[in-house]
C-alpha cells in the first residue's frame, strides 16, 4: 500500500486527481497538504511513500525536492496547460531534480505514475536528464574548446557552441573541466553548490559512473545539460588522474560533449611520483578524449602572439585531432583583416577552420546578464558567425532544407586549408 499526500495549490485538477488516486486499491491518500510547508511537515513523519504536487506551487523548489527523498518521500509533479507549458515545465522539473512528470491532460496515468514511482531507488537518484538522451544508433563528439592565457573567451565560445548545438535538437552536455576555477555555472545562472566534475570523479573512482550517470549533468534546457565545474580552484586535487576522460567518453555514448578548459597545458612533474594527479591533468585529458579542438585567440598584439605559442605548444599534446582557431573579439580598429590573421595562424599550424567572431559586447551581456546561452538570448551578429563554427563541427547538424547561399556565405567565412 503506498500512502500519498496531495498539494495541488488551488489547482482545478485536486478532485480528478483524488478520485483518481482513491479508484486504485494500491494507493491511499494519507493527506490533502494546505501548501509546500505542510507537505515538508508531513514528510517528516515518514508515514507516506509519496506526493503529487502540482510544478507551480509556490515554494517548491530544489531545497523542497532534496528534503523529500531525505525522507523516503518521492515527488511526482503534475503540469498544467498545453504543450508549450508542459515542455517549459519538463525543463523547470529537471533543474530543481524533479523525475516524475504527469500532464493536467493525461490524469488517468496519475495512479500507475505513483505507484511505478514506487519501484525506483531510493535516495536523491535522478534519471538522465532528456538532453543526455542516446539517439538509437548515433555517438556524439567530443569538442574541447581551448586558448592560451588571458582570458581570450574560451567559455563564451564553449556556452555558445553548445546551446546552437542544442537549439538544433543535438543532444548536447556543456562540461566544465578548468582546474583554475572554471566560469560555465556562473555564466549560466546556475548555483553550483554540487560540482559535477567532483561527483563524476568520486563516481568514476568507485566504478560506479555508468551506472549513476544521470546524477552527474544538470538539464538547463531541452537538449542540453551542464556539467558544473569545480566550486573553488584549490579542488583540483579532488580530481583523480583519468576521470576526465572517463567521463568524457561515458557521456559521448548518448551526446555530443563540449569541453571548457583551462589555459595551462604543462604537466607536473611530481605527478609521476605520487598519487596526487597533476593540476592541469584536467585540461590534457579532455585534449586528449577529443574529436576535434576548438582554440580560441584574441586579434590584437598581445593575443595574437598568445595564439601563435599556444599553436606550437598544443602540437605536442594532440594526438591527431583536428584544430580548429576562432579569433574572437575581431574589430575594424586594430587595422588588420583577415586575411593578414590568417597568414599568421596558418603559418604555425595545420588547420581545419578559421572563424572571426565579431566583437559583440552587447550580445555578450544580454546573455550574460540573463544567465542564457547566446542560441537561448536572441539573433546576433556573433550568433550568427559562432553558427558558422557550429556548421564546421557539427556538419549533420545543419539543416538539410536550410538555404544554400547561407551556408556558402558561412563556409566563405571559414578559411580551410
Amino acid at each position: 500500500m503506498i500512502c500519498v499526500l496531495v498539494v495541488a495549490a488551488g489547482a482545478p485538477w485536486e478532485s480528478t486527481a483524488l478520485r483518481l488516486l482513491g479508484d486504485d486499491p494500491g494507493v491511499v491518500v494519507l493527506k490533502r497538504c494546505v501548501d509546500v510547508d505542510d507537505l515538508m511537515a508531513s514528510a517528516t513523519a515518514g508515514q507516506a511513500q509519496v506526493a503529487v504536487v502540482a510544478l507551480d506551487a509556490p515554494g517548491l523548489d530544489a531545497s523542497v525536492v532534496e528534503h523529500l527523498r531525505r525522507h523516503r518521500v518521492r515527488p511526482v509533479a503534475v503540469v498544467t496547460g498545453g504543450v508549450a507549458e508542459v515542455d517549459q515545465g519538463r525543463v523547470r522539473a529537471h533543474r530543481i531534480g524533479l523525475v516524475a512528470l504527469v500532464a493536467e491532460a493525461g490524469l488517468d496515468g496519475l495512479a500507475s505514475t505513483v505507484t511505478a514511482v514506487e519501484a525506483e531507488s531510493p535516495g536523491p537518484v535522478d534519471v538522465l536528464p532528456a538532453a543526455v538522451s542516446a539517439e538509437e544508433g548515433r555517438a556524439g563528439r567530443v569538442i574541447a574548446v581551448w586558448g592560451p592565457q588571458g582570458a581570450p573567451g574560451r567559455t563564451t565560445v564553449a556556452t555558445g557552441l553548445a546551446g546552437l548545438l542544442a537549439q538544433r535538437g543535438r543532444p548536447t552536455v556543456l562540461v566544465d573541466a578548468d582546474p583554475y576555477g572554471g566560469a560555465v555555472a556562473q555564466q549560466l545562472g546556475l548555483l553550483d553548490e554540487v560540482s559535477g566534475v567532483l561527483a563524476a570523479a568520486r563516481l568514476s573512482s568507485s566504478g560506479l559512473l555508468e551506472e549513476r550517470l544521470a546524477t552527474v549533468p544538470r538539464s538547463i534546457a531541452p537538449h542540453l545539460a551542464v556539467v558544473t565545474g569545480l566550486p573553488r580552484p584549490d579542488r583540483w586535487i579532488e580530481v583523480r588522474s583519468g576521470a576526465v576522460e572517463h567521463l568524457l567518453e561515458t557521456l559521448r555514448r548518448h551526446s555530443h560533449v563540449v569541453v571548457d578548459t583551462g589555459f595551462c597545458l604543462e604537466e607536473d612533474p611530481t605527478g609521476e611520483y605520487g598519487a596526487r594527479p597533476g593540476r592541469n591533468a584536467m585540461t590534457l585529458g579532455a585534449l586528449a578524449t577529443a574529436d576535434e579542438v576548438v582554440v580560441v585567440g584574441t586579434p590584437d598584439p598581445v593575443g595574437l602572439a598568445r595564439l601563435a605559442r599556444a599553436l606550437v605548444d598544443l602540437r605536442d599534446v594532440l594526438a591527431g585531432a583536428p584544430v580548429r582557431v576562432v579569433v574572437n573579439r575581431h574589430r575594424a580598429s586594430l587595422g588588420w583583416s583577415e586575411r593578414d590573421i590568417a597568414g599568421m595562424v596558418e603559418g604555425f599550424a595545420r588547420i581545419t577552420g578559421l572563424h572571426f567572431l565579431p566583437d559583440d559586447r552587447a550580445a555578450v551581456d544580454k546573455a550574460l546578464v540573463a544567465g542564457r546561452t547566446l542560441a537561448e538570448s536572441g539573433d546576433s551578429a556573433l550568433l550568427r558567425e559562432l553558427a558558422g563554427v557550429a556548421d564546421g563541427l557539427v556538419p549533420e547538424s545543419v539543416d538539410a532544407a536550410g538555404p544554400r547561399r547561407v551556408r556558402r556565405r558561412r563556409a566563405g567565412r571559414a578559411r580551410r586549408r
